[in-house]
Parts: structure tokens; sequence; C-alpha cells
């Protein structure tokens, strides 16, 4: 699988990242205009747990039951369809993704951390995905397509990776700078990079939200693309989110808004709001993961930033 990489490869080594260093918040909203929300996420992170079936301890409950975070995971899926059939994509294609979770990243573990295992674990996850919903759909009968967009961020700190399908987005913020992680695979972005529709019609063009790439749908497989970017930078945020935001809200409002607001809860609704205000047109998602800028713990080197 190709992997894009965004920005300097930096070998200075990263701490683990503390639990109370991450603060996450998502949200999903039906618009004004749908009857049905097609859209799902996820936000969680992972840990190391010990689990204590008997003890003669007295206060076992304060012992340090749960390790630091080894991987932190966001998932927006956008169902393709206007109706029920498109959920119900979405939400197969999330659940079958994070059943593979697991071995991916036990896999990128316990093989000493070996990217090439880590990485075709993801592409069998997006695979099995895929083939879940077009049996799903073939079931069902439906002449319709089953079909959704896919963009998932893990994190295994210090790096980031972006497995995406169709167009909804990741974007990364830091220091007021909002860079578009993705790139859509739409039919539109398709003839703007082979050069055969000027990159300024692409807001214009009929086919802006036609995918190219997807989950599930008419393909016999689903190719995403990978991107690996370092993000161990206190105050760094990750925000992603279904069209039916960027339909109403500018990159260049996101980053105003990330910029002018601490936590993110409040990040989340305050797009939310904008985009309902202009319309909502669409079904609305976002989730927001930020690295809160927090004192280092005495005799640990700081984050990079």
């Amino acid at each position: 699988m190709k992997v894009a990489e965004m920005f300097t490869t930096n070998a200075n080594p990263s701490q683990l990242l503390r639990n109370d260093e991450l603060d996450f918040f998502g949200l999903t909203h039906p618009g004004k205009k749908r009857t049905e929300n097609e859209d799902h996420f996820l936000a969680c992170t992972v840990h190391p747990q010990v689990i204590v079936h008997a003890t003669s301890l007295p206060n076992v409950d304060q012992l340090p039951l749960r390790g630091a975070v080894l991987a932190s995971i966001v998932l927006v899926a956008d169902g393709v369809g206007g109706n029920a059939e498109g959920g119900k994509a979405s939400r197969i294609a999330s659940e079958t993704i994070m059943r593979y979770v697991d071995s991916s990243l036990r896999s990128y573990h316990e093989s000493g951390k070996n990217e090439d295992v880590f990485l075709e674990s993801l592409r069998s996850a997006v695979s099995e995905a895929h083939h879940a919903v077009r049996a799903e759909a073939k079931q069902r009968g439906d002449k319709r397509p089953m079909a959704t967009t896919l963009t998932l961020g893990i994190v295994v700190w210090p790096w980031l990776y972006v497995v995406q399908l169709g167009d909804s987005r990741a974007y990364y913020y830091w220091e007021g700078t909002l860079t578009q992680v993705t790139r859509d695979q739409t039919v539109a972005q398709e003839l703007v990079d082979q050069g055969v529709m000027p990159r300024e019609r692409l807001v214009s063009s009929p086919y802006r939200h036609v995918l190219s790439r997807a989950v599930g749908g008419d393909a016999e497989e689903a190719v995403p693309e990978v991107t690996r970017m370092r993000i161990d930078r206190f105050g760094s945020v990750l925000l992603l989110c279904s069209d039916g935001l960027t339909k109403h809200v500018t990159d260049d409002e996101i980053g105003k808004t990330i910029a002018a607001t601490a936590r993110s809860e409040d990040i989340c609704k305050t797009l939310l709001d904008t985009a309902l205000d202009r319309g909502g047109l669409d079904n609305i998602t976002v989730v927001v993961a930020r690295r809160r800028v927090v004192t280092p713990v005495a005799g640990t080197a700081s984050a990079l930033g």
C-alpha cells in the first residue's frame, strides 16, 4: 500500500501521551433537509488494562489499572443514497473496521512497530468493510447501491495514519495553519488532478460530490489512500467531518474557529451551528481530537513545537 507522507519526518523521540492531554468530542446532525441521518462517527482511545477478578487488597480501584494511551482512533463515515440504506452502509463499514482495529494495532506493536504489517492490516480492514457492505446489499436484493465514505484516523504516537475513501475529510491544525490531510475522491477532483478541468471550476462542478471511490457500491475492490504524518505538538488539533459541513463552511472558517476555541466540544458545536444557519442541506458530522497544552511531567522531554 502506497503511503503519502506529509511534512518532514522528525527522527527525535516522543513520549507517550498522558491521559489528561486528550480532548475528544464528536456530534452528528441530520441537517435541515434530510429525514434520515446516514452519517456515523467514532472517537476512542486504546489502553493496556489490568482487569482484577479477585483480590484481598482493600483499595484495588486506586491502583494504576489502566496504562497510557497506546492509540487514538477517530472515524467518520457518510452513507451514500439519501435514504436509510446509506445509513446502514456507514454503520456496517464502521463496525467492521473497528472489529479489525484490534488486530491491526496488535500486529503493529507485536511486530516491533513493523509499519508494513500494520498497513497491510489496515488494507485488509477496509477490504473486509467493503465486502461486508456489498454482501448486505446483495442479500437485500435492492438495485440501489449501498455505499459509504470512510475517513479513519489512527494515532500511534507520534504518527497519524489517515485511511481515506470518498469525500469526508480530515484536517490537521497547529499554530494557525489548517492542512487538509485527505484528498477528496470525487469525479470532479479526479478531473482536476488529471488536468482535464481547471481547479477554479471545482467548486461549481456538478461532479463535485460524485464519488470516484467508496466502501461498497459497484467496484469489486476498495483501494484506500493512506497518509502518514507526525503530529506530536502541544495544541495540535485533528478534525474529521462529512461533506455536510464543508458544503457550507470554508477551510478558512474552520481554521479560525479552531484558533478561537479552546475546547473540542465548542469547536464541534460552533461549526455545526454555522452549517445549519447556512441551510444544513445534508447530514453534518464533526469529530475533533485535540492535544491540550499541559505542563510536561518533571524529568520527561517536552513535545515538538
